[in-house]
This record gives structure tokens, sequence and C-alpha cells, in this order.
């Protein structure tokens, strides 16, 4: 028999843990949880003898990896995946899986929200704008972006796109390009960032790129925070007060943001953009079907190491 945890400091809603579970005991395989743990060790001791992992947000690591003697895939209910060291699960041949696109319109609704938080001045009782007729720039377009630009359309808004990666699936919508994300920030009102954490990604929200910015531009980060260049962002915030930004991540530099820019500056509590039951129940589902199919037809359709 198979064994599956679901490892998830931070749980999935009550009614994805009923449709995951269902799913996997209709397999014949033995479930496991593991659920709000608060040290590692918890951790390392329930993957010892496990087959496969589900997990949101929890770090895999070697350590991890190397105490799960008889693992196989891991899954994560997610589209981003820098949180399981590929390196180790791959010198174990140890599948690494995402669920790509399945919270993508939580995502996509919370970086709207955050854009209209933002340009009504936090809801501080200032006079501000609309979303109507502004430019929003998406840097990046996979799952979440398209979503965005669904959204963003149906507000009146003019969407720009600058992507590497899905230029096809723009130019096939019809969407206006931008031909570097120098041109992007500079045409755009509102910067909404859907990079993942990796390649040349990494600190490309520079100051080389964010000094072409509008006064009173709004960047908008759902994605992660290693995209960011935070000290060019403070040197960039500093030298232009109508600058704001917004985050679905906590930045290393919190605590200098909050001081600084007050009223310029926002940060979700927690991580959000996947917090919500839809999205909890389509990754975590997606996360169970995969492992079904990858135990019963060796399917590896999403897997993300070599």
């Amino acid at each position: 028999m198979k064994r599956v945890l679901i490892a998830t400091e931070k749980p999935f809603a009550p009614v994805a843990v009923k449709q995951i579970t269902g799913i996997l005991t209709d397999a014949g395989y033995d479930v496991r949880m593991l659920e709000k743990y608060t040290a590692k060790a918890e951790l390392l001791e329930a993957v010892k003898d496990v087959h496969a992992i589900i997990i949101r947000s929890d770090e895999i690591d070697r350590e991890v990896i190397a105490a799960a003697q008889t693992l196989e895939i891991v899954v994560r209910a997610g589209a981003g995946y820098d949180n399981v060291e590929l390196p180790a699960a791959s010198e174990k041949n140890v599948c690494v899986m995402n669920t790509p696109g399945q919270n993508a319109n939580a995502v996509a609704e919370l970086a709207i929200g955050l854009a209209l938080y933002g340009i009504r001045e936090f809801f501080s009782g200032k006079s501000g704008g609309e979303l109507r007729g502004r430019t929003i720039g998406l840097h990046g377009y996979g799952y979440v972006a398209r979503n965005v630009k669904r959204i963003a359309e149906a507000f009146g808004m003019r969407v720009l796109v600058y992507t590497r990666y899905s230029k096809a699936q723009a130019v096939a919508e019809g969407l206006e390009l931008a031909h570097s994300l120098e041109e992007l920030y500079a045409a755009s009102d509102i910067i909404s960032i859907h990079v993942p954490a990796r390649g040349e990604h990494i600190k490309s929200v520079s100051y080389d790129v964010m000094k072409f910015l509008k006064n009173g531009s709004i960047i908008v980060n759902t994605a992660r925070k290693e995209v960011i260049n935070e000290e060019d962002l403070l040197r960039i915030m500093t030298g232009n007060p109508t600058i704001k930004y917004l985050s679905d991540i906590e930045p290393e530099q919190k605590t200098t943001f909050q001081e600084q820019f007050k009223g310029r500056f926002y940060c979700t509590p927690k991580k959000l953009g996947a917090q919500t039951d839809e999205a909890n129940t389509n990754a975590g589902v997606a996360a169970a079907e995969q492992i079904v199919n990858f135990f019963e037809k060796g399917d590896q359709t999403f897997r993300v190491n070599v």
C-alpha cells in the first residue's frame, strides 16, 4: 500500500482536505496528515516511510529528502516550487511536480485588489484614482498574468505585456507587447509582476528598469520577493515620492519600507494569493490526482526536476 503524507504547516481548507483524502483513499492509499507543525523534527519523523508527499509552502530540503527513505514523489500544491531542493530530489530519483494554474485566478484577483488598494490611496479617505483607462504592465505572462489580463480588461484597462517565454501565446491573444522591461515599466501606470524566482528573473526588477517608471506608478508583486532588487526599490521610492509598492510577499527589509514609505507601501499579513477555499481545493485535488496518475500510470506530465 502506498503511503501519502499531506504535510502542511499552513493547512488546506477542510473542504479541500476532504476531497484530497477521498481521491487518495479511493485509490487504496494510506493517507497521513501533518498539519500546523511547528518544528522541522516533526516533518523529518513523518516522512520516514512515506512514498509521496503533498505540500504547500513547506520546505522540502536535502535533509528532509534524505530522511524519506521510501519517497518517490513530492507534489507542490501550487505553481512555485522553489521550496523544494530539486537537485537533492533528482539525486534520489524523487519526482517533483507542481500544479500550475490551479490557484491562478485567486492570485490574479489579489493582484487586482492590491492595485485598487494602491490607486485608492490605501482606503485612507484621500482622493484616489480609477483603474479604467490606465495601463497595466504584465511582467511575465503565465497562468496568473492571463487571469490578471482578463480581469483588467473588464475594468477597462489597457494591457501591455513583456514576456520571453510566452510570446506566442500573447501574440495569439492579440495582446500588445513591450519589447523590453524598460519599455514596459515606462509605459505602465501599474506593474504586476508574474515571474518565478529563478534564472534571469532574480532581482530583474532593478534600478535600471525602475528608473523609467512614471510618476504615480504602482508596483504590485504577487510573485516572489527574490525578483525584486530591494536596495534599488528603496532608492527609487526615496528619489520619487509618488511611487507605491504593494506586495503579497514580505520583503527582507520590511521594517525599512514601513518606516520610510508610510502610505506608499503595503504588504499582506501572510502570503495570501492562493488563500481561498477554491484555490485550496483546486491545487490540492490536482496534487492528489497527479500522485494517483504517477503511481498507477507512470504519468509525469508536471514533473519539474530532471
